[in-house]
């Protein structure tokens, strides 16, 4: 069975977010891996010094296959330092993953599937 790891923002630690609402849609698409035969975890992370470790501890898990980062680290230009970071701990504690890119949450399957 293939396995995949999603890394994502936390959802409840963007303000203004209904941080709850966002993590039912996440754990919906989690569920979704399973649905197509994958081992898929999440590891949610926030910006501020527990992101090393909580991200490493995540990756060396298992070995993954893929790592799908999500949009919210991605695509916010103040996480950018965050983004670089994900990247550079991907490659150097899961250097067998390909690492994958949704656009949302709902879309990390997909993101997933182009590289298994």
């Amino acid at each position: 069975m293939s396995s995949a790891l999603v890394v994502g923002y936390d959802p409840n630690a963007i303000p203004g977010v209904d941080g709850e609402a966002l993590r039912v849609a996440l754990d919906a698409e989690l569920a979704r891996f399973g649905e197509h035969g994958i081992d898929a975890a999440m590891s949610l992370i926030v910006f501020d010094e527990s992101a090393e470790a909580t991200l490493v501890a995540s990756l060396t898990e298992k070995p993954w296959d893929v790592v799908v980062v999500g949009g919210g680290i991605r695509k916010t230009e103040p996480l950018l330092p965050l983004f670089e970071q994900v990247v550079n701990l991907i490659r150097r504690h899961a250097p067998q993953a390909a690492i994958a890119f949704n656009t949302s949450g709902g879309d990390s399957v997909e993101a997933a599937q182009r590289w298994l």
